[in-house]
C-alpha cells in the first residue's frame, strides 16, 4: 500500500516532455506510482494504489479520451477508488487530480497550468502548496530538475507525516530515451534512503553526465593528451609513450576507456572532448 505519498505530474510547454516525481516513507514507491508515455500522458497513482491506473488511464488518454473522462473510466472499474488518490497530466497539458473521501488526513491536491500536485498522510496542506508553487515558479530550470525542486520544497515545507524513505523521477520524450530507441528518457528511483531526495539529486547529475549529449567540445591541449596516455598505460590500454600527440592508437585506446566508463554517448571520436567529461576523468585519475 502505497499510502502516504506526495507527487506531481507535468507536461513541459517548451518540449512537450512529460513527468513524474514522487517521494514517500515508503519502501521503493518507484515502482508503484510513477507511470508516464510521450505525447500521450503521465499519472501518479497513490493512497492504497491501484497500479492498473496507470496503464489503463494511458491507454484511455492516448485512445482520446480527457482526464475527466479517465475518472470517470476509473469510478465505474474500481469499487474503492474513494481510498484512492492520483493525478494526471495529458499531452496537451490537461490536469486532474482526484483524493478520495476515504483517504488518510491531510490529504488533497492542486492542479494548475500543465501540472497536478497531490498528497496524502502528509503535515497538511502547505506540503502539497509548496510543491505547486515552486514548480510554477522555476520556470527557468530545465524540466528534471523542476520537478525534483517542487520535491524538495514539499519536503521542506513537512512532506509525508511518518519520514522518508524512498523517491523517483521519471521523464518521458519522443525518442529521447537511451539510444534515441524508445522515450524513457529519466528514471531514476532511490528506494531506500536516509535521505532520498538528496539521492535522487545526485543521481540525476550522474545521470546527466553519462547520457546527454555535450552542447560544446575542445581540442585537447597537448599536456591533457600526455596526462592521458599515462592514464591509459597504466590501465593496460595503451602501448606507446606519452607524447602529447592524439594519434590512432591514443584514440582506439581512450575510446575502450570511453566504454569503461560508461560516457558513450558523450564521446564518439577524434581529439575534441567536452568539458565535463574531461573534469570527471580529472578527478577519477588524478589530475595534477
Amino acid at each position: 500500500m502505497v499510502v502516504a505519498t506526495f507527487s506531481l505530474v507535468a507536461r513541459d510547454p517548451e518540449t512537450g516532455d512529460l513527468g513524474v516525481a514522487v517521494a514517500s516513507k515508503f519502501l521503493a514507491v518507484g515502482a508503484v506510482v510513477p507511470f508516464a508515455r510521450a505525447q500521450v500522458g503521465a499519472i501518479a497513482t497513490q493512497s492504497y494504489a491501484n497500479p492498473r491506473f496507470g496503464s489503463q488511464g494511458l491507454a484511455l488518454l492516448a485512445e482520446g479520451a480527457s482526464p475527466e473522462g479517465v475518472l470517470e473510466a476509473f469510478r465505474r472499474t474500481d469499487p474503492h477508488l474513494e481510498r484512492r488518490q492520483f493525478g494526471l497530466v495529458s499531452a496537451r497539458g490537461e490536469a486532474l487530480s482526484f483524493t478520495g473521501a476515504l483517504c488518510h488526513p491531510w490529504a488533497g491536491g492542486v492542479v494548475g497550468e500543465g501540472f497536478a500536485a497531490q498528497g496524502n498522510l502528509l503535515a497538511g496542506p502547505e506540503v502539497v502548496e509548496a510543491m505547486a508553487e515552486t514548480f510554477a515558479r522555476e520556470k527557468a530550470l530545465p524540466f528534471p530538475e523542476r520537478l525534483l525542486r517542487a520535491l524538495e520544497a514539499a519536503e521542506a515545507a513537512g512532506g509525508d507525516r511518518r519520514g522518508r524513505q524512498s523517491a523517483a523521477l521519471l521523464v518521458v520524450g519522443e525518442g529521447k530515451g537511451y539510444g534515441g530507441l524508445w522515450d524513457r528518457y529519466i528514471d531514476l528511483r532511490v528506494d531506500d534512503h536516509p535521505e532520498p531526495l538528496a539521492e535522487l539529486s545526485r543521481l540525476l547529475s550522474l545521470h546527466r553526465l553519462l547520457f546527454e549529449s555535450p552542447k560544446a567540445k575542445r581540442p585537447l591541449r597537448p599536456e591533457e593528451v600526455r596526462w592521458l596516455q599515462g592514464v591509459l598505460w597504466g590501465l593496460g590500454l595503451y602501448p606507446g609513450e606519452a607524447h602529447g600527440v592524439f594519434d590512432r592508437e591514443t584514440e582506439e585506446a581512450f575510446l575502450a576507456l570511453i566504454g569503461m566508463e560508461n560516457l558513450e554517448e558523450r564521446y564518439q571520436g577524434g581529439p575534441e572532448v567536452d568539458e565535463a567529461t574531461l573534469d570527471h576523468l580529472k578527478r577519477r585519475y588524478g589530475w595534477n
